[in-house]
């Protein structure tokens, strides 16, 4: 049985149709209860203001969407947020935020291959970091039918090792760091939200129609392992086999994405996920009702993260 918390009586905004939550929220617990877990997610309608550089505010900023989320590799309580008008940074776990750079642009993915090296890709966006997220380059490489990256990963294992799904197109795959790229499925990538490589060098991609898939030969076959539309996946960087995933829900895997469990039920669905680098037991996940979720314990229990505390 998923573990929730107290939701608050006041109504957050939410980021999607409310007329949608019956029928999604329905669906997934029934699928649950009859294969183990299936995340319906659909393609997800953002609606709301925007925000621009500021100072700190408490909660999650109130931008019209949130696309991605990454955790600091030496600190987990240091987060940055990819928006549709932006990055936004938080010191202290999530409780209060700051815009930080890329103002206007639509951040749908953030990959970390390196300590200090950061992408962004998403509408129309591919840029770089060399130094942690303080200045960003733009990068137009060679091979990309266009820059519509709905799903972007980067092997932990191999820093040049890179991977863009171009929204009506395919998975490509870069091995010079992003200097070009050339393609690897036409039937893969298309529709992919959510990507992640695995250090043993799996690709797990779920993609909108299709499912949740895994190749292990660098994306020329795949096996279905879920049949869901899934809005994020995260790779736990110390235990492999544990990995997240986010719809309706939030699920976790203790099997490289093999076998779910439903872990916590977000009526409103949620969508950005990322482990800590520094504490394995710690995760952040974004629900589309702008709440913010951690758990301490690896994935198994979660709680909102509030103004004044964390967890």
């Amino acid at each position: 049985m998923a573990t929730q918390t107290k939701r608050p009586t006041k109504r957050r905004a939410i980021q999607h149709p409310k007329q949608q939550r019956r029928t999604t929220r329905s669906r997934f617990l029934l699928s649950v209860a009859a294969a183990g877990l299936v995340l319906l997610a659909a393609a997800v309608l953002l609606q709301g203001g925007s925000d621009g550089p500021a100072g700190a505010s408490e909660g999650l900023p109130a931008t019209s969407d949130y696309h991605s989320l990454l955790v600091s590799p030496d600190d987990p309580q240091r987060l940055l947020l990819g928006t549709h008008q932006g990055l936004y940074s938080s010191s202290d776990g999530g409780r209060t935020w700051t815009f930080a750079q890329l103002q206007g642009q639509d951040a749908m993915n953030l990959a970390r291959p390196t300590g200090s090296t950061i992408w962004a890709a998403g509408h129309g966006v591919l840029a770089k970091s060399t130094d942690g997220g303080a200045t960003w380059s733009d990068v137009r490489p060679d091979g990309l039918p266009g820059l519509d990256v709905h799903g972007f990963a980067a092997d932990p294992e191999n820093p040049r090792l890179l991977y863009a799904a171009i929204a009506g197109q395919g998975l490509y795959r870069s091995d010079d760091g992003g200097q070009s790229f050339s393609v690897v499925s036409t039937d893969v990538g298309p529709d992919v939200m959510a990507l992640a490589v695995t250090p043993d060098d799996r690709i797990l991609a779920g993609d909108m129609r299709q499912g949740l898939l895994e190749s292990r030969d660098g994306g020329d076959t795949w096996t279905l392992r879920l049949r869901a539309g899934l809005m994020g996946i995260a790779v736990n960087p110390s235990d492999p086999k544990r990995v997240l995933a986010t719809g309706p829900g939030i699920a976790l895997s203790r099997d490289g994405g093999r076998t779910w469990k439903p872990v916590l039920d977000v009526p409103d669905g949620a969508g950005p996920v990322a482990w800590a680098p520094s504490n394995a037991n710690v995760a952040y996940a974004v629900g589309l009702d702008r709440t913010l979720y951690r758990t301490a314990d690896g994935g198994t229990t979660w709680s909102e993260v509030a103004a004044g505390k964390v967890g």
